[in-house]
């Protein structure tokens, strides 16, 4: 393909996405007043909990539009969420012509583990959320705290994300590790700054002082780490079998260039259909471009 046709085939594919996600956005919007009510969940039931009978859950709103913005906003996300597998296929479409066979199947393999492990984070996020909320509430007993309705929303996905993110790190290092990047051994060489690095994240992105998110964020990031560091192992393991057995065989094939009569052949004539390969170097360079 030309570049011009590569650039409307883009053109098709972003049309067909934003498509899926309009319509997406439609059916979020219809039910953001429920999927609201959950997020809001934590702070009502510690309301309602601790107020009279016939309390409200009640937030504080600094413009009349605020509500209306915050059931797009709310619509938009839940759209994208529903439309995610069109705009996934469509992109999967433009990139996968361009990649191996080997690739394609490391990337279905990764899309299957990174789905599970963001919603993980997501919900260990928003159950932190429930009980650190709880913990701020009560040091002002003596004070009627408003909470802003589109802080709270933002403050609530943000952690979610955060976390969310934060799960899919042990899947970024397996990546490096698959791509011949990253050995399993020098990842159990880190362990220590892994894991400093870990309880420094949760500590800058769990919204409370406690230690109690931020070790339940850190921990979970540790057993996935060691995890991928089993995994990754492994994996370098059965790289060097299959290294050393190619080289075995490889080396019993090739021939030198001595070996052919290169006086004789003629300008334009082909020595033989691959040029031999000499050395060990060599030879494995081929190997990992073939992995």
């Amino acid at each position: 393909m030309t570049l011009i046709e590569h650039v409307r085939e883009l053109r098709n594919r972003l049309f067909k996405a934003c498509l899926g996600i309009v319509v997406g956005l439609a059916v979020g919007i219809y039910f953001a007043e429920p999927i609201q009510n959950f997020i809001n969940a934590p702070y009502c039931d510690f309301k309602l909990e601790h107020a009279g009978p016939g309390a409200l859950c009640q937030f504080n709103s600094t413009s009349p539009v605020d509500p209306f913005l915050l059931q797009l906003k709310i619509g938009l996300y839940a759209g994208l969420i529903l439309a995610a597998p069109i705009w996934l296929y469509q992109l999967w479409a433009f990139v996968a012509p361009g990649l191996h066979k080997h690739e394609r199947k490391y990337t279905y393999m990764f899309t299957a583990i990174a789905v599970p492990l963001f919603a993980a984070g997501a919900f260990l996020a928003f159950f932190v959320v429930s009980k650190t909320l709880e913990f701020f509430l009560k040091l002002s007993p003596n004070y009627e705290v408003n909470v802003d309705l589109t802080g709270y929303f933002d403050f609530v996905t943000g952690v979610m994300m955060l976390f969310g993110f934060g799960f899919e790190f042990p899947l970024v290092l397996l990546m490096l590790n698959v791509a011949g990047v990253l050995t399993g051994k020098r990842m159990l060489g880190w362990w220590r700054v892994a894991i400093f690095l870990m309880f420094l994240f949760a500590a800058i992105v769990t919204p409370t002082p406690d230690p109690f998110g931020m070790t339940a964020l850190a921990g979970a990031m540790a057993v996935l780490y060691f995890i991928v560091v089993g995994i990754s192992l492994l994996n370098d393991k059965r790289r060097q079998r299959g290294r050393a057995k190619y080289l075995d065989t490889a080396d019993d094939e090739t021939s030198s260039l001595d070996d052919y009569d290169t006086d004789s052949i003629t300008p334009g004539e082909r020595i033989d259909a691959v040029a031999p390969v000499t050395s060990a170097e060599s030879l494995e360079r081929r190997y990992d471009d073939m992995t």
